[in-house]
C-alpha cells in the first residue's frame, strides 16, 4: 500500500448569482467539487442574518462559496457554469428577486481569478447568449459568512417545496443537459 500519496490541494471560490438555493444545488453537481455552501459576502456588517441581507442594508450578496479540486475542475469552468446558470445581464435582479443582495458578483481571490474572470465577461458578452449586456462585478474576496443551517443544501432537502420544484428544479434540469460532461 503507497502511502505517500498527498491529497489534493483544494482552491474556493465565491459566486452571488441571486438565489443562492439555486447555485447551491448546480454547482454541488459538478466534478471536483468538494462543497457548496451557501452564504453572504461584500457587505459591511459581521455576521449578517438572512432577514438582515434580505432587507438590502448590509450591502451582503446571497453567494455560494465553492471548495473544488482543480485538477478536476478550473476556475475558467466554473465561471462558464456561473455564467451559464443565472442572468447576468439584470442589475440586482434574479427573476422575482429584486435587491442589491440579489447582484451578480464573482468574488475573486487574486489577480488569476480576476483576470479569468473579466476574460469569461468578454467571451460571454460577444457569444450572442445574451442580447443585453453582462452587468457582473467583480470585487475583492474580503470575508464570507455561512448563510443559517435551514439554508444549506437546501433543494436535496426541500425538493417537493412549490419554489423548488416550479423554480429550481426546471434550472436544474437545463444545467444537467448543459454540462453533462462536467457532472459527477
Amino acid at each position: 500500500m503507497n502511502t505517500n500519496t498527498t491529497p489534493a490541494k483544494l482552491d474556493t471560490a465565491t459566486f452571488g448569482g441571486g438565489c443562492f438555493w439555486c447555485t447551491e444545488a448546480m454547482f454541488a453537481e459538478l466534478k471536483g467539487v468538494t462543497s457548496a455552501v451557501s452564504g453572504y459576502s461584500g457587505g459591511t456588517v459581521k455576521n449578517p442574518s438572512y432577514k438582515e441581507v434580505c432587507a438590502g442594508t448590509t450591502g451582503h450578496a446571497e453567494v455560494i462559496q465553492v471548495t473544488y479540486d482543480p485538477t478536476m475542475i478550473t476556475f475558467a469552468q466554473l465561471m462558464q457554469v456561473f455564467f451559464l446558470t443565472h442572468d447576468p445581464t439584470t442589475l440586482n435582479r434574479q427573476g422575482n428577486d429584486i435587491g442589491t443582495q440579489y447582484r451578480s458578483v464573482v468574488f475573486y481571490r487574486n489577480e488569476e481569478e480576476k483576470r479569468i474572470a473579466q476574460e469569461t465577461i468578454a467571451e460571454v458578452a460577444t457569444s450572442g447568449v445574451y442580447s443585453d449586456r453582462i452587468v457582473t462585478t467583480l470585487e475583492p474576496f474580503e470575508v464570507f459568512y455561512k448563510a443559517e443551517d435551514y439554508h444549506q443544501d437546501y433543494f436535496s432537502q426541500n425538493s417537493n417545496q412549490p419554489y423548488c420544484s416550479l423554480v429550481i428544479n426546471p434550472k436544474l434540469m437545463k444545467f444537467r443537459k448543459t454540462f453533462e460532461s462536467l457532472l459527477k
